[in-house]
């Protein structure tokens, strides 16, 4: 059988027989060199060559034996490189053992600055927590001197003693209760005109509100506060005084009649202000029975 090649010339073929096919031209290397190369992708791709599978294995085998003789000579042409690659390195370790020995020092920098960090955080976190303290207590002074204040003018106002104060404003009263009296109501105005002189609404809610703040006061600061504790007997006294005036102005204006309903209900809602709705309804309830 006679080879020659598919690009061959058409002068090349005339001595050959018709009946003779010709010889498949070597396999590139170019399709050796894809990324996604498969074998058996690749020989499926064959199967229109005109080549024996012996022929092709031979043909595989001489290419296999053509790449390892060209590994070798470029080893080869480069084996003095090697070499001297080799001894470029030397010395290497000392270097490498500097490096070591720098990023250890550098580490036991980082690690006693991060001490430090530390030691520095837990003081400013305490001086913060210091300062939150000083604030609230700052708060709760402020707290406990609004509170005296409030409950001396609820004292003052009815004309309640508490130690300390025995005698205190007792000639300055008069002049407050000329300026309840001009503070009146229009309701009041009219009551006094048809005769009935009913006490002043006016002042009782103020005095109501008053007692009312106080114990808000109180409450957010605690009743357990030392300062509180002690003025217990002082709020006993306002407290007392506060109901009796609540009481008389409820029995007065129940006793007008159809006059005084209105009075009755605001002075009903300065009962329940105070917690003490009940007592209201017992002084209307007693009011009754003694009718």
């Amino acid at each position: 059988m006679s080879k020659f090649y598919l690009n061959d010339t058409p002068g090349s073929t005339s001595s050959s027989s018709s009946l003779d096919l010709p010889y498949p031209a070597p396999l590139p290397r170019s399709d050796f060199l894809s990324p996604d190369f498969s074998p058996s992708t690749y020989l499926s791709t064959l199967r229109n060559r005109h080549q024996t599978l012996e022929d092709l294995r031979a043909e595989l085998r001489s290419r296999s034996q053509l790449l390892s003789r060209e590994l070798l000579d470029l080893v080869n042409a480069h084996y003095s490189d090697f070499l001297s690659l080799g001894s470029s390195l030397t010395g290497g370790d000392e270097k490498v053992e500097e490096v070591r020995v720098g990023l250890l020092g550098f580490r036991k920098e980082v690690d006693v600055l991060k001490r430090r960090v530390e030691e520095r955080r837990g003081g400013v976190e305490g001086l913060v927590r210091e300062r939150m303290g000083v604030r609230r207590q700052v708060a709760v002074g402020r707290a406990l001197l609004e509170v005296n204040t409030r409950l001396e003018e609820l004292e003052e106002g009815l004309m309640v003693e508490s130690a300390g104060r025995a005698n205190k404003v007792r000639d300055g009263q008069d002049a407050a209760d000329v300026s309840d009296s001009e503070e009146l109501s229009d309701e009041d105005e009219e009551d006094e005109a048809g005769g009935a002189a009913f006490m002043s609404l006016l002042k009782l809610q103020r005095h109501t509100q008053q007692y009312t703040v106080i114990q808000q006061l109180a409450e957010h600061i605690g009743l357990d506060h030392p300062f509180l504790v002690a003025q217990k007997s002082r709020m006993t006294r306002v407290r007392s005084a506060l109901l009796l005036d609540l009481s008389a102005a409820l029995k007065q204006a129940y006793a007008a009649g159809e006059a005084g309903q209105r009075r009755v209900m605001n002075i009903m809602a300065m009962y329940r202000d105070m917690d003490e709705a009940r007592e209201a309804i017992a002084i209307l309830k007693g009011v009754n029975k003694r009718r």
